[in-house]
């Protein structure tokens, strides 16, 4: 049975939708997880909050304190593309931190870590491939990952044009950063909130139908791996 730790960043409302109470809450250090044991795994949660520091932390915790396996994070996002309209579920297969900018220090592009091949940040393949195969109606995409909501066409196919993103969000880049120090796989669920010309309002409106959807293919792909 494999120990998946997950962050949650502002879709906790459809967790407890899910699982319901927790079988035990851990406070240490600042974090509060809430542990869940379903038939086919355990389940390690930190609510992080939004951004990319957050959530690295978060992830962080769940493996020096848990040990877990894998760590996934499902949630709602911004679409950068007409093909990405609301509730458009999708499984993200690289990540662009696109706010990290060291090109006028070391003249790489906007975007790109040294310690990776390109400023593309890819998840585990195997991972990757095995919910793929469960779910293949999932589109792969590349994601735009920074700490800022990002509102309205100009913004969005900005983004699209420079990164080649399809969604963007606020905590992908830094979860796989942290969880690949440690060598831990990580898996990204995602469903879009808010449309290519949307933003706040469409994003409200959103969020805990699609959250919720999210969430359950999510718990579809954990119980198959």
């Amino acid at each position: 049975m494999i120990k998946a730790g997950m962050v949650v960043a502002v879709e906790i409302a459809a967790l407890e939708r899910k699982y319901g109470t927790p079988h035990e809450i851990r406070e240490h250090k600042g974090f509060r997880a809430m542990i869940f044991h379903t038939q086919h795994f355990d389940l390690y949660v930190v609510h992080s909050g939004a951004g990319e520091i957050a959530a690295a932390a978060a992830t962080q915790y769940l493996i020096s304190e848990f040990d877990v396996d894998v760590v996934v994070n499902f949630g709602v996002v911004g679409g950068l593309t007409d093909d990405m309209a609301i509730s458009r579920a999708c499984i993200v297969e690289r990540i662009v931190h696109y706010d990290f900018d060291c090109s006028f220090i070391d003249g790489t592009e906007p975007g790109r870590y040294l310690n990776y091949p390109s400023r593309f940040i890819p998840v585990n393949k195997e991972l990757f491939a095995k919910a793929r195969k469960n779910h293949p109606d999932l589109r792969p995409v590349t994601c735009a990952s920074g700490d800022k909501f990002v509102e309205g066409f100009a913004a969005k196919n900005a983004l699209h044009e420079q990164f080649e993103a399809d969604i963007c969000e606020m905590e992908c880049a830094g979860i796989v950063i942290t969880a690949d120090r440690s060598g831990i796989p990580s898996l990204f669920i995602k469903m879009v909130s808010d449309s290519v010309s949307g933003g706040a309002d469409e994003y409200t409106k959103a969020l805990d139908e699609t959250s919720s959807a999210c969430l359950d293919i999510l718990d579809e792909i954990l119980t198959e791996l």
